[in-house]
């Protein structure tokens, strides 16, 4: 809810809703801003590279980690060898820092791969364990492999590898903890040898050893290579269950799906769509939702403020806030505002100053000239902040503060 902010700002809400990038449907319960780009994987090279399928994971030295896909383009998923690794202080840093590669392909034996494919990590009992998809020469006996760590940075595989063996193509594995259980969702077919593309699931207690294959999702279109299951991720928000999979609806599409039954799933249950590819859902240290985008050609991984419109209040979730170690800093870059400002897109004030000419604030001393204040709250967050342009004679910042101190 929107209050005057204290300094008499009075807000007005104008027209047309929140400027969205997904599309507009009768039952839609999420949404999301504009996508702003966070890491390029060509920085530093020759050539352009891509990232696909990705993840997101917050350390134990208070640092984010991304892992990913990577190779040069044009794209050639089967000479997908390297698994990319970047790092960042906060999420929505600019950009983020690219780090050695975190696995390389291990083709002898006893390992046997392929390809390295959608590698997903979750933390438990001071261990990372980092799923993904390690191909095979025979794609209806796809094996997805788990590599642990201590510390993000050094990978060892499991001799218990592979986790799970299945077809066509098995891959792209998320982890969920439901109740006694952990499940691990991943894409696959009806039948090892084709069939309808389904999301399928396994269920362990140890993390590894995986069975009880089930199938939570079907889709009527029937194939082998590629299809509209892949990159499942399953955000629980209360009792309910929202399963994200694509591409559907183009390379550039992610479709929602909600359900009471975290291991069913109906296609008439749409309830998002978003033109992302490979699409992760990620919180950070204030609690605020985001959405994630990559893919061939597009030069990286992105984020955009994910909107929730189900009525649930601070509901239980398996994505966690992180504490984030925020760095103070005197100014914010334009790509930032955009991102925090997108949901907001619509509210406008009234053109009455509300701070100082001269604001007095550590690091902008020479600030004389001051304007464009806008007042806004973020999503789950109850503090107050405040955007404005300040001009010294020589450059033009922009400055966000919060209530009671500078950001």
């Amino acid at each position: 809810m929107w209050k005057p902010f204290v300094m008499g700002v009075m807000l007005v809400r104008l027209g047309a809703a929140v400027v969205c990038a997904s599309e507009v449907e009768k039952n839609t319960l999420v949404e999301c801003g504009e996508f702003v780009k966070i890491y390029d994987p060509s920085v530093g090279e020759d050539d352009k590279w891509y990232i696909n399928d990705h993840c997101f994971i917050y350390g134990h030295e208070h640092t984010w980690h991304l892992f990913g896909i990577t190779r040069q383009e044009p794209a050639m998923p089967l000479e997908e060898i390297n698994f990319a690794h970047a790092t960042a202080k906060t999420l929505l840093q600019q950009p983020w820092s690219k780090q050695p590669f975190a696995l390389t392909v291990a083709k002898e034996p006893p390992c046997n791969e392929v390809h390295l494919w959608a590698p997903h990590v979750i933390g438990h009992r001071g261990i990372y364990y980092m799923y993904y998809c390690a191909g095979d020469r025979d794609h209806t006996m796809y094996k997805i492999h788990l590599a642990t760590s201590r510390d993000l940075k050094t990978w060892t595989r499991h001799p218990k590898n592979p986790m799970i063996v299945d077809g066509f193509d098995a891959r792209d594995p998320f982890i969920l903890r439901v109740k006694n259980k952990w499940v691990m969702y991943y894409t696959a077919n009806s039948s090892p040898n084709g069939g309808n593309h389904v999301v399928a699931c396994v269920m362990s207690n140890d993390l590894i050893t995986w069975d009880n294959r089930g199938v939570v999702f079907t889709d009527p279109k029937m194939g082998t290579y590629g299809g509209p299951t892949e990159s499942p991720f399953v955000v629980r928000r209360g009792e309910r269950f929202y399963l994200f999979i694509g591409p559907r609806h183009g390379y550039d599409g992610t479709d929602v799906f909600v359900s009471d039954d975290p291991f069913h799933w109906k296609i008439d249950n749409k309830v998002g769509h978003f033109k992302a590819h490979a699409a992760e859902v990620v919180r950070d240290g204030n609690g605020k939702w985001y959405i994630s985008r990559c893919g061939w050609e597009r030069g990286g991984v992105y984020l955009a403020p994910l909107i929730w419109k189900d009525g649930q209040r601070e509901p239980k979730t398996n994505i966690d806030v992180p504490a984030e170690s925020v760095e103070e800093s005197g100014t914010i870059g334009a790509d930032t505002v955009k991102l925090w400002s997108a949901p907001y897109r619509g509210w406008h004030y009234y053109p009455d100053r509300v701070i100082l000419a001269k604001p007095d604030i550590k690091g902008f001393e020479r600030v004389h000239t001051t304007d464009v204040p806008t007042v806004f709250q973020l999503p789950g967050d109850k503090t107050w902040y405040m955007t404005f342009i300040g001009f010294d004679g020589k450059r033009i910042s922009i400055v966000c503060g919060r209530m009671g101190r500078q950001s």
